[in-house]
């Protein structure tokens, strides 16, 4: 995906770092990003979020906070309500580009801050919250005896997930007197909910108490054994993929027309993991699938492979050609299954050269009171799939670097 480097002022008027992650064909609606509590935008499940969606043509702005990152600002002087500001001023800069963001998605703390800043952004439609807590002042139960020292010095360094940092007694103060519920009821935005019942940092309660306090249209999805930081790989992805899915149904994503020639719009097909071989796999910007190798290949078997692909494509094509066919006819076709199955063969040419050459064996089930004729002519018209044309006939590939 391309990333453009973005900078904008924050709530005190300094210059906050972003990343925008832009689609690589059009661009159909705009997500803000807001990162874990004393985390940054690029961590690992950010990153991943960003990548699924921007795939589906969503541009992604992901932000450091005021004094995180590469962010200026002393993070000893914000509060959750300067986040909140941040949140604001993200989206004014947004807005600034005609890219006015549609989608908030929020990780822990930056969940709470997404639920009071959704009010306040009118182009918002949809809002996303990771580990979320529904009290943001859940978070000082992380502070230890730190809490004694920035009550009575004004501020004091908290250790967080290996890092130091400066905690103000400002920070204590405004998310203890935080209340969201209000917020959440008065918001009127499609709200999903994702928690992991095992998050040790912001419990499970947390998800029950958002969702108990939203109005519909809201949903809740639990992330099973994922960690607070989703590291893992596996459950970043999962939380992307059903980010993805549930936003296309409230951010009215309309595909553009199709280019010339190519009736069908654009198949793009890219790395979802350098290390192995799985691909994301974009039919225009509405559908999306998963290719992958299996483990004994060294991918990861997640998805379809390249060959089961193409024996989709083949069987799809011959259960609606068989379909129209009886369908044309009024024959009582009441179900059709097409079963495909590949490998390489021994053949041999006029000559007598010998070669190994594809072979897709088909099985076709058909239901229904359809008499022998019926069926027998049903099997031939099987043949007839533009699909069958095409890998008995051979195709043309035409190759260019972009």
């Amino acid at each position: 995906m391309p990333t453009e480097r973005f900078t904008f002022p924050g709530h005190a008027g300094h210059d906050l770092a972003a990343r925008l992650d832009l689609p690589e064909g059009p661009h159909m609606a705009t997500a803000l990003l807001a990162h874990c509590f004393t985390c940054g935008k690029d961590i690992a499940a950010a990153r991943r979020i960003a990548a699924r969606l921007s795939a589906m043509g969503i541009a992604v702005l992901r932000f450091d906070f005021t004094g995180l990152g590469h962010s200026g600002g002393e993070f000893e002087n914000t509060s959750f309500s300067s986040n909140v500001d941040d949140l604001d001023a993200a989206a004014k800069a947004l807005g600034a580009r005609d890219m006015a963001p549609t989608l908030l998605i929020g990780h822990s703390l930056g969940g709470a801050a997404v639920l009071k800043a959704a009010g306040r952004i009118d182009s918002v439609k949809a809002v996303v919250t990771i580990g979320a807590p529904f009290d943001p002042g859940h978070v000082t139960h992380n502070f230890g005896d730190a809490l004694d020292r920035i009550e009575a010095d004004g501020s004091g360094e908290v250790e967080l997930a290996g890092r130091t940092l400066r905690i103000g007694k400002g920070f204590v103060e405004d998310v203890r007197a935080e209340a969201l519920g209000p917020a959440i009821k008065d918001m009127k935005k499609a709200l999903l909910i994702l928690h992991a019942p095992r998050d040790t940092f912001v419990s499970v309660d947390n998800a029950s108490q958002i969702f108990m306090a939203a109005q519909h249209p809201k949903s809740f999805v639990t992330l099973d054994d994922a960690d607070h930081l989703i590291t893992r790989a596996e459950d970043a992805d999962y939380a992307a993929e059903v980010i993805a899915a549930w936003a296309g149904k409230y951010l009215d994503l309309n595909a553009p027309a199709p280019p010339a020639g190519v009736p069908e719009g654009v198949t793009r097909v890219s790395e979802a993991d350098p290390d192995g071989f799985r691909q994301d796999v974009q039919a225009g910007l509405i559908h999306h699938a998963t290719a992958d190798e299996p483990e004994a290949y060294g991918g990861t078997n997640k998805g379809f492979t390249p060959y089961q692909f193409l024996a989709a494509g083949l069987g799809a094509c011959t259960s609606m050609t068989i379909r129209m066919y009886a369908r044309r006819k009024k024959w009582p076709l009441t179900h059709v299954s097409v079963d495909i199955s590949h490998d390489k063969v021994h053949a041999q040419d006029a000559e007598g050269n010998g070669s190994r050459i594809d072979q897709f064996h088909r099985r076709i089930t058909l239901e229904g009171d359809l008499d022998d004729a019926q069926r027998a002519r049903l099997l031939e018209i099987a043949d007839k799939c533009p699909v069958h044309g095409t890998l008995e006939a051979g195709a043309h590939v035409v190759t260019e670097l972009a």
